[in-house]
């Protein structure tokens, strides 16, 4: 991230400023849920979420692409919530992010709740992820132990979990239980780093990028709580 030269790090302000950049930071992760609803709703209404759930998940391969071209997407957002120097690039990466995630999430919502129609099981993984995700940010803000120790452990268990994703969709092998339980944890770690890093490492005026990797950790959570929860109902 090229941070702005004259601005502070966080963890350098005031106290009554630094609490104001955390209410910042959060303020920007809700516009973010919000406008992901926003764009899902459309997507279900327009019949995109349909679409996308006959195509993507026929086949391996196909979701392959699909999760290429969110990755690809994600690089862009990076790169948009990362210019400090421009703020309207920074918004335009922060709902980027949002419509990217809605689109990814589109054909497994439409599963849960048109095939599946399993909205309670829906209704549970929004609470719990919800509140996994306020006692997790509230333990890294609270605790006075570094935690950066997390990173690597972070970076591992993602790429790992890429690797197992690829070779599920490849050979067609079954990612069971443990594989949610175990991206769960990955997910709890990741918001725990990033909470803690984003008051000690990152620029004062880094708000919005700062939103942008908890919203994607937050969601990265929500999507294996949600499918931990399925795969626990058909058992």
């Amino acid at each position: 991230m090229t941070a702005l030269q004259n601005a502070p790090l966080a963890i350098q302000l005031p106290e009554e400023d630094r609490a104001a950049f955390v209410v910042r930071v959060y303020q920007h992760v809700l516009g973010a849920v919000a406008a992901f609803v926003v764009f899902e709703t459309l997507l279900f209404q327009v019949g995109v979420a349909e679409r996308l759930y006959d195509f993507f998940f026929a086949s391996g391969g196909r979701w392959l692409l699909f999760l290429g071209g969110f990755m690809i997407g994600q690089w862009f957002v990076s790169q948009a919530v990362s210019d400090l120097t421009n703020p309207s690039r920074q918004y335009a990466g922060l709902f980027g992010t949002a419509a990217i995630y809605s689109l990814l999430f589109a054909p497994f919502l439409y599963y849960v709740y048109n095939v599946a129609e399993a909205k309670s099981t829906l209704a549970s993984a929004i609470v719990v992820t919800a509140v996994g995700f306020v006692f997790l940010s509230a333990v890294a803000f609270f605790t006075r132990k570094d935690l950066s120790f997390l990173r690597p452990l972070v970076m591992w268990g993602f790429g790992g979990a890429l690797l197992l994703i690829v070779g599920a969709a490849m050979f067609g092998w079954n990612l069971g239980v443990w594989f949610s339980v175990a991206m769960i944890a990955i997910s709890g770690a990741a918001i725990l780093y990033q909470t803690q890093s984003i008051i000690r490492t990152f620029p004062s005026n880094a708000h919005v990028a700062a939103a942008t990797q908890l919203f994607g950790s937050l969601m990265t959570m929500f999507w294996y709580v949600l499918r931990l929860f399925m795969q626990l109902s058909r058992d």
